[in-house]
């Protein structure tokens, strides 16, 4: 019996007051994959962990040993191996200068996937949150970058480096099985592969068996190479829905739209693996095998908008207006996708090619000039006058925001049936999922939204109000749109730390009075290095805060050290209150026995919903 689940978010219900809702989240009871509300915050996650590993084990999370194997143990079921696509991180052009990002959230929601190095510089961000600061490192080895912890009390002692490679599923256990060994004590002795205690319940190399043997030389250490800014929040506005496809192909089964490597495999083109612990994470606790074979793609997010421009309800979504012209946003803790031209459907980096498809589709009886901008508005791209079927999506693609800009007034757009529809990329693992039988669905809103000056270096430049980037010191100011109060705010800097680290303090400080007193989002942080290392270090680092803050007017956000070194990249990101939320209608529909079942419900408020998905349902998209 085949079950396909279909989940949708479906806002501005009949007779609902004007307002959309501000980061709705939902999670299922699934055992394995219960969807965003389970780990959207370090705080869920951790908590999802540490109960996952309790049911799968039998062993109670107390120690900090135990803490670091169920974040291991949830990151091998989550997160797989393969090359993301590209950001323009550093304002050269899509796929100019490639970079998928060091971004935690971003890897986590958007992707889903990485290589080595990406997926361990981002893990150094969880690591912060779950340990402390400056008790991870990333090590570069043959081949390969790996990942180490710092643990310290019982069998540890005053501290030791622990090995934790979740991209080759590798723990390496002392034969008495009474504590983690680390990579300088396996590069030594490689036997201590084999030896590794399996009754802890992991084998080294859980994908391929000689994985491990990149252990056998250590280039390079690296220091806060990854980094989390502002957790994935949604905003949907009044008139939009968001519907995420679990696998491949959206609504028709054929449209493919992705931002990675396309392998072409497994059944559709893009991103895909087919050695993993993802979707098969019963198999992996005590097992004496290694990973059984199977496909695991990309997932994608459809957010669809039409604006009520004859109620008024399109304010929720504009930024600026006149009589000549309305200004929409758009943000997202997904990225935007897009189908390669047919000329380079087959090619491995077709998505870089001119000539994508949709990512940015319009729709609707418009025919006014169309301009975009992924710069802040810093500058704008014409595209033309407006037709039904517009396809931007070149303009915007591996971004994760834009503004579109309508030469016409709200007026004149009313009767146009305008209708912006924007497909983004989007991890597989994070959509709720149904299990068998009675399913409790949980709906949660926190009725806030976000407001991002980066990560792109263009977003932020056009936020500088002092200093410079590529300097020691820059200050960004950034407002909460249609005036609405600002409850949080999250920064970030990249900065070229040097080989060794150069000493240096770093602080990162928000106003919310031009600059007068200013409130600490990170105050004194310094990079710590801890032996044994090699002879050879990643040359930057990263460094992040947050606080809560409460203001109805601009922020600034300034970065500073006292090493001089240059911040090569900053970010800034604020939190803010949206409108009270309307009602929001879930949507669950599957098939079963080649039947097509439908069951929904409306929240008004946060709360539950119980539904019978039958037997074995496959989620479809949410």
């Amino acid at each position: 019996m085949r079950i396909i689940l279909l989940v949708a978010i479906l806002l501005g219900a009949a007779g609902v007051s004007m307002a959309g809702v501000g980061d709705p989240q939902v999670k299922t009871d699934h055992p394995w994959y219960p969807g965003e509300l389970s780990c959207s915050t370090f705080a869920r996650l951790f908590k999802t962990q540490a109960e996952l590993y309790e049911r799968v084990t039998g062993k109670k999370v107390l120690s900090d040993e135990d803490k670091v194997l169920a974040s291991w143990f949830w990151r091998n079921i989550n997160y797989f191996h393969c090359t993301a696509g590209g950001e323009d991180i550093w304002d050269a052009g899509v796929g100019k200068r490639k970079e998928p990002g060091r971004e935690y959230w971003k890897g986590l929601f958007a992707d889903g996937y990485g290589l080595c190095f990406t997926t361990h510089h981002q893990y150094c961000a969880e690591m912060k949150a779950l340990l402390g600061p400056n008790r991870a490192r990333i090590m570069g080895v043959q081949g390969h970058t790996t990942f180490e912890a710092w643990l310290a009390g019982g069998p540890y002692g005053k501290g030791r480096w622990v090995l934790l490679d979740p991209d080759v599923s590798t723990v390496v256990f002392a034969e008495d099985g009474s504590r983690l060994l680390g990579l300088a004590e396996v590069s030594k002795d490689m036997s201590t592969v084999k030896k590794s205690n399996r009754d802890r319940g992991w084998i080294p190399g859980g994908l391929y068996a000689d994985d491990p043997n990149a252990y056998r030389k250590i280039a390079w250490a690296g220091y806060s190479t990854g980094y989390a800014t502002v957790p994935p929040m949604v905003h949907l506005r009044a008139g939009e829905t968001l519907r995420r496809y679990l696998k491949p192909g959206l609504a028709d089964g054929k449209t493919f739209a992705y931002w990675g490597i396309n392998y072409n495999k497994g059944g559709a083109p893009g991103p895909v693996r087919d050695l993993t612990w993802v979707n098969r994470p019963a198999a992996m606790y005590m097992s004496a095998k290694r990973s059984p074979r199977h496909w695991v793609h990309y997932a994608n997010a459809v957010y669809t908008y039409k604006p009520d421009f004859a109620s008024g309800k399109y304010k929720e979504g504009v930024i600026a207006e006149s009589d000549e012209q309305v200004t929409f946003e758009f943000y997202s803790p997904y990225i935007i996708a897009a189908t390669p031209p047919a000329d380079a459907a087959k090619a491995k980096w077709g998505i870089y090619k001119k000539g994508a498809t949709n990512g940015l589709v319009l729709s609707g009886k418009m025919t006014c000039p169309v301009e975009i901008s992924t710069d802040q508005g810093k500058t704008w791209t014409q595209a033309g006058k407006a037709l039904d079927g517009m396809d931007l999506t070149d303009i915007v693609k591996g971004h994760r925001q834009y503004l579109i800009r309508f030469g016409a007034g709200a007026e004149a757009l009313a009767d146009s049936g305008l209708t912006m529809r924007t497909v983004c990329q989007c991890s597989p693992a994070v959509i709720p999922r149904l299990k068998s039988g009675a399913n409790k669905v949980t709906f949660a809103s926190s009725g806030r939204a976000v407001i991002s000056a980066g990560p792109n270096k263009d977003q932020a430049v056009a936020h500088v109000v002092a200093g410079k980037i590529d300097s020691p010191s820059v200050t960004l100011e950034l407002t909460a749109p249609r005036g609405a109060k600002v409850v949080h705010a999250y920064a970030a800097a990249r900065a070229a730390s040097g080989a060794p680290p150069r000493p240096a303090k770093y602080n990162i400080d928000a106003s919310t009075d031009g600059g007068k007193t200013w409130t600490p989002l990170l105050t004194d942080w310094q990079v710590v290095r801890r032996d044994p290392e090699p002879d050879d270090w990643w040359s930057q680092t990263f460094c992040a805060g947050d606080a809560a803050i409460d203001v109805a007017g601009p922020v600034r956000v300034r970065f500073t050290n006292t090493g001089r070194i240059k911040f090569m990249r900053v970010e800034a990101h604020l939190v803010y209150e949206v409108a009270p939320a309307s009602a929001t209608e879930v949507t669950f529909a599957w098939k079963s026995d080649g039947q097509l079942k439908t069951a929904k419900h409306t929240f008004k408020a946060d709360g539950n919903w119980t539904l019978d998905a039958g037997e074995n349902p496959q989620t479809l998209w949410v």
